[in-house]
């Protein structure tokens, strides 16, 4: 056999192919264990000969970074360790220049993602479990709009399929009184790309919003990282505190009138009313967010703003993210008529349009009436979840413990009585230690001075079985404890 090395320096493609393959083993790219590119795959890719990348495979075999078998695409070694130390690019001498929506962004305290370690039970808000899924149901959705696939491999509309636009125009006239033309619907990708888009049109530096006290976080930072500031309305158990609007002048409130959050109240119809006549004669907007509507246990259904006099100033947003899957990003606007086109521009240049076999297995779920029977599932189910929560939490903490926003959706606020703010990082942390997840509710507020002086965590129950909740509140319950008597 030939000398390996001086083959492989005597051939200046095969050095190039042995050196970057060596680099990415080594920086991890290719795992230990992992397959490498064939032969005959990579000097296609590359464009050379089958012989100058098998000598470069020939350099790394002797060398003992990869292991070839028969018949087999060569693997990294599993000797080879490759999760090790990997050289790092240099750290510039100062911060790389950002657009000033970048630097807004970087000033951004971080937020947390959901890589959390296996606990007995996490109330984290928003994760559904995953025995409610229709996974049958969808299943057969999908490969039904599988099957139309040739007729879909092209750019499509940016505003979202026109069948699942349809079908969504039917259900919020049936399920929430709420009457539009097809052509204002915007399908998004989940909500949050939705309030992007409103952020990006409507307001500029300079410009203020309105924003409930306490708020959904994500949608405080959207808009003000555009620039504008955020001016804090309190709310209520009545919601949004409408009577302090009256000398606010702002391009937009936020607001989620039928179920506050984080902390449940429902919009009064006054409220909603004072709310549309400010928005009225300050030529403003207001941004319905109706992200849970679907999950109502002791009230009845509250019509939405946009349903409700003149709805020329209201855009309306809408999403599957906590009836079928977060992951699924399938999200709905609807937007004034002279707001369309822009809109339908705006989602164009953001993505071109949303995924489209999802859009058109959601919209066989709608016209099959397969998506209403799958949210009075989930509104059983969790309305047991919920029972059991408010159930074991009564139990436990008897009167030492005030709880809100238990009417509707898919959490509650709870706040400890007897348990200082100060305290509130050490009992999340003692709590994660014994195996069970809570979250603060502080950062959904303005500003911490804005927050009650006691401890308050948003609870949700959505992806835990009874038994989950029940154990997950004993040994919050002895957090506290342990808490109470180390201060």
């Amino acid at each position: 056999m030939k000398n390996p090395s001086k083959t492989v320096a005597h051939r200046p493609g095969a050095r190039a192919i042995y050196d970057t393959l060596k680099g990415q083993i080594a920086s991890g790219v290719f795992r230990s264990g992992g397959q490498l590119p064939s032969s005959r795959t990579l000097a296609t890719e590359l464009g050379v000969s089958r012989t100058t990348v098998t000598v470069a495979y020939e350099q790394l075999l002797a060398e003992g970074f990869i292991e070839v078998q028969q018949g087999s695409r060569p693997r990294v070694a599993l000797s080879r360790i490759s999760d090790g130390p990997r050289d790092k690019a240099p750290r510039p001498s100062r911060p790389l220049p950002l657009a000033a929506f970048g630097e807004r962004i970087r000033k951004l305290p971080a937020w947390p993602y959901y890589s959390a370690p296996k606990l007995v039970a996490d109330f984290r808000y928003g994760s559904l479990s995953s025995e409610d899924f229709p996974t049958s149901v969808w299943k057969r959705a999908m490969n039904s709009a599988m099957q139309q696939q040739p007729k879909l491999l092209a750019y499509q509309d940016p505003r979202g399929s026109h069948r699942l636009r349809l079908a969504l125009q039917a259900y919020l006239w049936r399920a929430r009184t709420l009457k539009c033309d097809v052509e204002q619907i915007i399908v998004v990708s989940g909500s949050q790309q939705g309030l992007d888009l409103c952020a990006r049109l409507i307001l500029d530096a300079g410009h203020r919003f309105v924003i409930e006290d306490p708020c959904y976080v994500m949608a405080r930072r959207i808009f003000s990282c555009t620039g504008a500031t955020p001016v804090p309305i309190p709310v209520d158990a009545d919601g949004l505190r409408t009577e302090l609007l009256a000398d606010v002048d702002a391009r937009l409130a936020y607001v989620t009138p039928s179920h506050q959050f984080p902390s449940g109240g429902v919009l009064s119809i006054s409220r909603r009313h004072e709310l549309l006549e400010w928005a009225r004669k300050r030529n403003a907007f207001v941004i319905e967010d109706d992200y849970d509507s679907e999950y109502r246990y002791d009230i009845r259904p509250v019509p939405p703003l946009y349903g409700l006099e003149s709805h020329a100033n209201v855009i309306y947003l809408g999403t599957i993210s906590k009836t079928l899957s977060p992951t699924l990003r399938i999200g709905y606007l609807v937007v004034p008529t002279e707001l369309q086109e822009v809109f339908a521009s705006a989602k164009q240049l953001t993505d071109r349009h949303s995924p489209v076999i999802e859009q058109e297995a959601l919209a066989s779920l709608i016209e099959e009436g397969a998506y209403d029977r799958h949210v009075r599932r989930a509104r059983r189910l969790n309305g047991d979840r919920r029972k059991t929560l408010l159930n074991a939490l009564q139990h436990t903490f008897a009167n030492r413990i005030t709880i809100e926003g238990a009417d509707a959706g898919l959490h509650v606020v709870v706040w400890l009585d007897e348990l200082p703010r100060s305290l509130e990082s050490t009992l999340i942390e003692t709590a994660r230690s014994a195996g069970v997840g809570v979250h603060s509710v502080t950062p959904h507020y303005e500003s911490s001075r804005t927050a009650q002086n006691k401890v308050g965590l948003v609870m949700g129950y959505s992806a835990l079985s009874p038994r989950q909740i029940e154990r997950g509140v004993r040994i919050l319950a002895d957090a506290v404890h342990r808490v109470r008597r180390e201060r």
